[in-house]
């Protein structure tokens, strides 16, 4: 058997989708760097095929997640976000059969490994549908733009799959380094084409408005275009960038990095926000562009078409100019903001006469054994680096509904300022809380903090 069946024989046995068929390629085709420019299948039978396809697929994957978490509705007593939304508390990710956290934590990652203890949560997290990919966003986010604009977002193929309470508040407050006089500059509402204008004229300078208007302005994009092989059901004029950071933060939307090939390699992205790109000198959680210039420009004529720039010509790329466009839109995302935290000092740490003792205890967990600081170092916490946590020394590789999971590779450092107003957590958003986040990094690190070590840090964290 040839190397071609035996993938193909795999994925069989797996109930996976073969990329390259999902992608229109013959089936046995052998992977391909490239998307397939001439679809043979007209709109509607790609539509059909695909529709049918969807409620598989979603069990799947809703089954996965069952799996892996505690899914439930349990909000941290006395935690919300900025505007108030419930954080929601509580480790989520279930552990193997006959084990403990503590027990975990005092195995070597050769020993988690050989027993086969890591725990899934902690596993990468797949697409909803990973052979096929592209942007997913949450309902409410569809329904908002849909009122607002008369824009469908609605993909035909799949859903989210996160549920709601795991995801940040919507719509989410907007605070500009320019104008903290004026507190959050979105008065409560989505900013869209329809809206932007009446929001902010006034408030920034005219570069800084065309910025904005570019932010919210729907461009051609993979699953959202007017081509057959669109994922919505009619053509669609595409996406904005704030569909998926949500008043210039995020609204947990996924997609796969483009920067990887085959398919079932791309790592999940949950969107990150936008706050704080003023002092940020990496973009993109693993493609390390170097400014945020970059990151616009790369946005829209790769991100979006899945890095691909033949199928992106096909579909109605926005090339946008660098010394205009590109440096307007730049200009509007440095204005961008972390919210307020009134228990810092202008040196990022604690005021002792605000905080409670349990977050001073975590201040110390945080810089002392946890040793999160020496990556994430005050006043915005991040060293604005990358570092690649080598996961695979905890599990055997494999196909997790379509993804293989084999590693995570450089990640870099976001920040952690405001960190309770963005969940859910890692690149992939496979940790739901933060409580996940201190476990996933006590075991990985092998920190072995004590419960109530762990309790603190995660009290601490709520106050950045």
């Amino acid at each position: 058997m040839n190397a071609i069946k035996a993938a193909a024989c795999f994925a069989s046995l797996a109930g996976l989708v073969i990329p390259g068929a999902a992608r229109g390629q013959p089936s046995g085709a052998a992977e391909t760097s490239y998307l397939p420019v001439a679809v043979k299948e007209s709109a509607a039978t790609i539509r059909g095929r695909m529709e049918a396809a969807r409620p598989g697929l979603m069990r799947r994957q809703m089954a996965l997640l069952g799996d892996r978490y505690d899914l439930g509705d349990r909000p941290a007593a006395g935690a919300t976000m900025s505007r108030g939304k419930p954080v929601q508390g509580g480790v989520r990710v279930k552990l193997p059969a006959g084990t403990t956290w503590e027990a975990l934590g005092a195995m070597a990652p050769a020993e988690v490994r050989a027993k086969g203890l890591f725990p899934p949560g902690f596993m990468p997290l797949p697409h909803p549908n990973h052979p096929e990919g592209g942007m997913v966003f949450p309902r409410f986010h569809i329904d908002e733009i849909r009122r607002q604009e008369g824009r469908d977002l609605t993909r035909y193929d799949l859903d989210f799959d996160l549920p709601d309470h795991f995801l940040p508040e919507f719509p989410a407050p907007i605070y500009l380094t320019t104008r903290p006089d004026l507190g959050d500059v979105s008065r409560g509402r989505v900013v869209t084409l329809e809206n932007y204008f009446e929001l902010f004229n006034g408030v920034l300078n005219p570069k800084q408005l065309e910025g904005l208007r570019l932010l919210v302005t729907p461009f051609p994009q993979q699953q959202f275009n007017a081509t057959e092989d669109r994922r919505s059901a009619g053509p669609s004029r595409g996406v904005t960038c704030f569909d998926c950071h949500a008043n210039g933060h995020t609204n947990g939307a996924t997609h796969l990095a483009p920067d990887v090939r085959p398919q079932s390699h791309r790592h999940r992205i949950e969107t990150p926000t936008l706050r704080g790109a003023h002092v940020q000198r990496l973009f993109g959680s693993q493609r390390a562009l170097r400014s945020i210039e970059d990151f616009t420009e790369f946005e829209q004529g790769g991100a979006y078409f899945d890095g691909d720039h033949v199928i992106a010509a096909k579909k109605g790329v926005n090339h946008l100019d660098r010394p205009t466009q590109v440096s307007f839109m730049a200009e509007f995302q440095e204005l961008l903001d972390f919210p307020p935290a009134p228990k810092l000092g202008i040196d990022g740490k604690l005021d002792p006469r605000e905080a409670s003792p349990e977050e001073l205890r975590g201040q110390d967990v945080f810089f002392g054994k946890a040793r999160c600081a020496i990556c994430h170092a005050p006043p915005y916490y991040t060293d604005n680096l990358m570092h690649n946590l080598k996961t695979e020394r905890f599990f055997e590789p494999r196909v997790i509904n379509g993804h293989a999971a084999v590693g995570d590779g450089p990640i870099k450092t976001f920040p952690l300022r405001g960190i309770k107003d963005t969940p859910p957590y890692l690149h992939d958003g496979r940790l739901l809380t933060l409580d996940d986040t201190v476990e996933f990094f006590n075991l990985i690190l092998e920190l072995g903090l004590t419960d109530p070590e762990k309790r603190d840090l995660v009290a601490f964290m709520r106050q950045l």
